[in-house]
């Protein structure tokens, strides 16, 4: 289904006269939780699509705003209910929007440091309140894990005992391989966040995924911009970075494997 949508726009764009042969560059607006991934698959791509890229990353959030604004951009990639917003609004094309990967949320510790029970939903509270401190996303950076860290914590009951040694994390978006620097500096004892960009950061290790009643897994969706002045060669990107291939590749790097939409 997935392929045959991207492929039915991809015609319609040609009949338009707006097509991949009419790209030097394709501009992609990004959720920085891709970095690692698309650093990696892009190399494949240009070879073989004869099409250049450039990829600007940043919280979903961020992006999402970015593109509400009118941002330059041909792909557009945040959160699956971050896309929908902006179809309808007209941000995003109709009907190019594909599912890429879900993330999981995780916590980190210093690399070497001993690994805490985190396998239940108590066990994570009393891992929570007994740390020295823990940091996490700032939300008002716009990042999906903040934010959704900060209403899980209030729900648990504890954010006023937390709220004394939390640091909030406002490394800059567009370095998700900086996001843990607190733990790895030494500056908190644990951190939560996205499973692969704990995976992607130096200096820490991964304790484990949230206990799943209260875990959160956000599924990434791309997206043709519709002031795109290259759809068409937009349309050819998100097919290659939602392939089988694809998927092999983000699976290893820590992501789920979500239907396409």
């Amino acid at each position: 289904m997935r392929g045959r949508k991207i492929t039915s726009i991809c015609c319609l764009l040609s009949a338009m006269h707006i097509g991949v042969a009419d790209a030097a560059e394709i501009k992609v607006l990004s959720s920085g939780a891709l970095k690692l991934a698309l650093t990696q698959l892009l190399p494949d791509f240009q070879r073989s699509s004869d099409l250049s890229v450039a990829i600007e990353y940043g919280p979903a959030g961020a992006i999402a705003k970015r593109i509400q604004a009118g941002a330059d951009a041909d792909v557009g990639i945040a959160t699956s209910a971050q896309i929908a917003d902006l179809a309808k609004a007209g941000k995003i094309l109709p009907g190019s929007a594909v599912s890429i990967a879900g993330i999981a949320l995780g916590v980190a510790v210093l690399r070497g440091a001993p690994k805490p029970d985190i396998s239940t939903v108590e066990a994570f509270k009393r891992v929570l309140l007994s740390a020295r401190s823990i940091g996490y996303r700032d939300p008002a950076t716009g990042s999906t894990s903040g934010i959704y860290t900060a209403r899980m914590i209030e729900k648990l009951g504890i954010a006023a005992d937390l709220r004394p040694k939390t640091k909030l994390d406002n490394s800059p978006g567009d370095r998700p391989e900086d996001v843990f620097g607190m733990v790895a500096r030494g500056e908190v004892e644990m951190q939560i966040g996205q499973i692969t960009e704990i995976v992607l950061a130096p200096g820490v290790d991964l304790v484990g995924p949230l206990p799943s009643e209260i875990q959160n897994v956000s599924v990434l969706e791309a997206g043709i911009v519709g002031a795109s002045r290259a759809p068409g060669a937009a349309g050819t990107f998100i097919s290659f970075i939602s392939s089988p291939d694809a998927e092999t590749a983000l699976k290893s790097m820590g992501f789920q494997i979500v239907p396409k939409n």
